[in-house]
């Protein structure tokens, strides 16, 4: 009886052990959480560069506010024209060209820019309208065509509009690429930066489509 007395008395010792080790534990997170210190933040890195663990709170120091600044509203005001002479230039092409191939090419332009022309219209009405272009002048943007150029566009026919069609529309692209760019770096808004992202990424690869025809 003795020995089982104390077999019975250590194991309600082990047994308060447990509880009293249990009952610790839950102590220990509210003393973790009141360090103040909240869930780290993965900062995506720039292009070759690696991402970067920042706190929640210089996390929010770099939040940079998307304000438009004049070369975003610069890039819509010109981009609107320039896609407007491309739209111009699509718009000959079932007449006019013999390829199927220019024919697909002008087809998709017009089923992109377009949509694109009333992106950038609307993103200026959001915005508060239309803005000086500080010195810009529409006649010198990169790529545009000359009306003596489109003179000859509207007179040709067959084979002699495919290749001609496609040398301005090339030139055409690339000018649209040159804006694009200039609006990555100088402009401050975030949806005239996808809506430049975006128009590098189709006119280039319909440069490529046209280089091979």
């Amino acid at each position: 009886m003795p020995a089982a007395a104390v077999a019975v008395a250590l194991a309600a010792l082990l047994g308060l052990t447990g509880c009293d080790d249990s009952a610790a534990k839950p102590d220990a997170t509210p003393k973790a959480a009141a360090s103040g210190s909240g869930p780290a933040v993965v900062a995506p890195g720039r292009p070759g560069e690696p991402a970067r663990t920042l706190s929640p709170e210089d996390a929010a120091r770099e939040v940079v506010p998307d304000t438009p600044n004049s070369a975003d509203y610069t890039y819509a005001q010109m981009m609107i024209v320039h896609h407007g002479q491309a739209l111009e230039m699509a718009a000959l092409a079932p007449k006019q060209a013999s390829s199927a191939q220019v024919k697909g090419v002008a087809g998709r332009i017009a089923a992109a820019q377009g949509p694109e022309v009333s992106a950038m219209r609307g993103w200026l009405d959001r915005n508060g309208g239309p803005r000086a272009q500080s010195g810009h002048d529409h006649g010198k943007m990169p790529g545009m065509a000359t009306a003596a150029e489109l003179k000859r566009l509207r007179a040709a026919r067959g084979a002699a509009f495919d290749e001609l069609f496609l040398k301005l529309m090339i030139t055409h692209h690339q000018g649209a690429l040159a804006m694009a760019t200039e609006a990555l770096s100088d402009g401050n808004n975030v949806q005239v930066e996808e809506m430049a992202t975006d128009v590098i990424a189709q006119q280039t690869a319909e440069i490529e489509r046209m280089r091979r025809m």
